[in-house]
């Protein structure tokens, strides 16, 4: 059941968006922002109080992606509702921001017009998609269909995920180390690890792959 005023948590790094954003939304009489946030893991946090109805939070985030929060939080808290900003208009983010569990992925260039409905569809359990959004997903489909081609899952763990984020940041190794709170041998593991699994060799690679999962913008 829809709640009559939607609770909203509003998670972007850049303090003037999340003030133009919450005005728009604060000017519904259905939706009320109750929380802000400029980090990712802090987003997690406070998305999993049951006072949230509604996360939007940015695709871009520090210590924690977008991404990676609208995943972590699809698997703890699975009937919290999820909106996921970008600046790009970017298909493969498009594709991770569903699997993510994603409930609609809004245009930042746009948000002023399309944000609102993409609250309510989401609240009224669909999704929404930017316009233009469909015809890339649909070729996909149809290309997908057509060879019978399975998608291609991710072969890194979420632990190995958060150091290419780091990595791509240009994160030293003992950087990461305090970062997550491991050893600076356990980064080294975790890159060997990752460089063998996707079959690259350096950070320049690694870097493209982080772009092109949508952990870190271009």
């Amino acid at each position: 059941m829809t709640p009559l005023k939607t609770r909203v948590l509003l998670a972007d790094d850049h303090a003037l968006v999340r003030r133009g954003l919450r005005l728009v939304l604060d000017a519904e009489p259905d939706l009320e922002v109750i929380a802000e946030t400029g980090d990712g893991a802090e987003a997690v946090e406070c998305a999993l109080a049951p006072e949230v109805d509604l996360a939007i939070i940015d695709i871009s985030m520090p210590r924690m992606t977008g991404l990676q929060a609208a995943r972590e939080l699809h698997r703890r808290r699975p009937e919290l509702r999820i909106l996921m900003l970008s600046m790009h208009q970017n298909e493969q983010y498009l594709y991770e921001a569903l699997k993510a569990g994603a409930s609609g992925y809004v245009l930042k260039t746009v948000a002023d017009r399309d944000l609102v409905e993409a609250c309510r569809a989401a609240m009224r359990g669909e999704r929404y998609l930017y316009p233009g959004a469909m015809t890339p997903l649909i070729r996909d489909f149809l290309r997908g269909a057509r060879h019978d081609a399975p998608l291609r899952e991710d072969p890194l763990t979420p632990r190995e995920t958060e150091v290419v984020k780091l990595i791509a940041e240009s994160y030293s190794t003992k950087e990461i180390a305090e970062a997550l709170v491991i050893s600076e041998k356990t980064v080294d593991r975790h890159r060997s690890n990752i460089l063998e699994k996707l079959g690259m060799r350096d950070r320049v690679e690694l870097t493209r792959y982080a772009i092109r999962r949508g952990l870190v913008e271009p």
